[in-house]
């Protein structure tokens, strides 16, 4: 048991050092909430990007197993479809779906699997990385982009119909900082070439940067609206994220007949808390800001009991 919970504190230390920073830098008044949305817009508009093109363009898609990655994607995209539309297709009910679908796959996920599973359990998870931001994120701004045509139709007291919506929302959601360098990455991908150093540096810099600042600017924010006001209406998200994804998972790739390490791996994965992504989405479209960012520090908190108990659970299944 200590073993487990070693490896899982491990990993969270620094996500939990960073988060205390962004409260530390508001509470000696060094930012305010807006250095917080500008920095944000910052990271989602220049760091994100380099960091989903290089990511996208140095992807070998031929050589990756896919299996295990798109069962996990199939059950979270039905899991956000779901949530959305039951929360009522509104741009708030696409930002708490995301919020409760979206892993911390990089900050938190690939240094617990390197630690707990060495390279084995890593090469499922980074296959599972070359997909997971491109497709929630993608999806997720179609989402915000076709409810936010919906809202803008009946604000207006205008009947848009579906094709115009979904329009709309189509051109929203391309010409946007998320889906454009996931495309422009592929389609470098697919060329064979190979980034020039001195590019490959600068995207190396700019995606190592956008992790650890939005994880910053997501304390800042969790400080300037304190969680405690939040509590109550962020613990159905969290407990969602952190208990019943898991379970989910693990009962459809149990159906689906996957089993052994892939199979862990995915557990795992998304039983952690929630990802940065979330809170520079809901920054951006300025929509559910207050949950999302407690959501994502109460997941992260919560995670160090319930990753263990997942990562105990699926060693105890698997033996």
């Amino acid at each position: 048991m200590f073993s487990v919970q070693a490896q899982v504190w491990q990993a969270l230390a620094p996500v939990f050092v960073l988060i205390a920073a962004g409260a530390m830098a508001v509470r000696l008044a060094w930012i305010n909430q807006a250095t917080v949305t500008q920095l944000s817009t910052l990271v989602f508009y220049v760091f994100m990007p380099g960091l989903l093109f290089r990511t996208m363009s140095k992807a070998d898609f031929a050589a990756l197993d896919f299996a295990p990655p798109l069962t996990y994607m199939g059950v979270i995209l039905l899991a956000l479809i779901g949530l959305w539309w039951w929360r009522g297709r509104s741009s708030y009910a696409v930002a708490l779906a995301l919020c409760s679908v979206f892993s911390n796959l990089v900050m938190i996920g690939v240094p617990l699997i390197t630690v707990a599973y060495g390279p084995p359990g890593l090469v499922t998870l980074l296959t599972l990385v070359s997909v997971h931001a491109m497709v929630l994120l993608t999806v997720g701004t179609m989402g915000l982009e076709w409810a936010r045509a919906r809202e803008r139709s009946h604000a207006g007291g205008l009947s848009t119909g579906l094709g115009r919506q979904l329009m709309q929302a189509a051109r929203g959601a391309i010409v946007h900082p998320v889906p454009i360098p996931i495309l422009a990455g592929l389609a470098f991908s697919a060329t064979g070439w190979a980034l020039p150093e001195v590019a490959d540096r600068t995207l190396q810099w700019l995606g190592a940067a956008a992790g650890p600042l939005a994880l910053v600017m997501l304390g800042a924010s969790t400080f300037l609206r304190p969680i405690a006001q939040q509590w109550r209406h962020t613990m159905g998200l969290v407990i969602f994220k952190l208990l019943l994804q898991p379970a989910l998972v693990f009962a459809v790739t149990w159906l689906w007949g996957l089993r052994g390490l892939p199979q862990t791996v995915l557990v795992v994965v998304a039983a952690l808390p929630v990802g940065a992504n979330v809170f520079l989405f809901s920054q951006r479209y300025q929509v559910a800001e207050q949950e999302v960012s407690a959501a994502s520090s109460f997941s992260t908190l919560l995670a160090a009991l319930t990753v263990s108990a997942w990562m105990l659970f699926m060693g105890w299944f698997t033996h």
